[in-house]
């Protein structure tokens, strides 16, 4: 802690009394500093904890959605086991442990994330599921492509 003088009146120390006092300001200086080092570390690993699951998602041209809430992803790998979010899951679990995470709100957006080498059958069964316990709004992740494609020429 910083001391300060005590004076009286006239600028100078009253006699008997200690030579400095305890100042009751606070430094705040260490504290925006260690906010900003955490600042930087979320910003950094944040987008790095988005897809845990690795999936060869196919190529489309579909505009990309846009929303303001977080949504749960149910990722499908190649082997065709599901994943809600990080966790692998078994198909009669899906439904009530979307229903658990959402608190029954069944406008929650969910995406489907599944591998381009997966047969689409299985996707449409995980999307049955999610459909079937009440979730309404359910769509389907995948990659912008790198290069747009060039028109198909017709013969005439």
């Amino acid at each position: 802690m910083a001391m300060a003088p005590i004076a009286n009146g006239n600028g100078r120390p009253r006699p008997g009394a200690p030579r400095y006092k305890a100042m009751s300001d606070i430094n705040v200086t260490p504290m925006v500093d260690v906010m900003l080092v955490l600042l930087v570390v979320f910003m950094i690993t944040a987008p790095l904890l988005t897809a845990g699951v690795p999936v060869d998602l196919p190529k489309t041209q579909a505009a990309q959605l846009t929303g303001q809430d977080e949504p749960l992803v149910i990722s499908v790998d190649k082997s065709g086991k599901a994943y809600l979010q990080d966790t692998a899951i078994e198909d009669e679990n899906l439904g009530p442990r979307l229903a658990a995470i959402t608190n029954n709100r069944k406008d929650a957006r969910i995406f489907v994330r599944g591998d381009r080498a997966l047969a689409y059958g299985r996707i449409m069964e995980v999307m049955g599921i999610v459909n079937g316990a009440g979730f309404t709004k359910v769509a389907l992740v995948a990659e912008m492509p790198s290069e747009a494609p060039k028109p198909a020429r017709t013969r005439r």
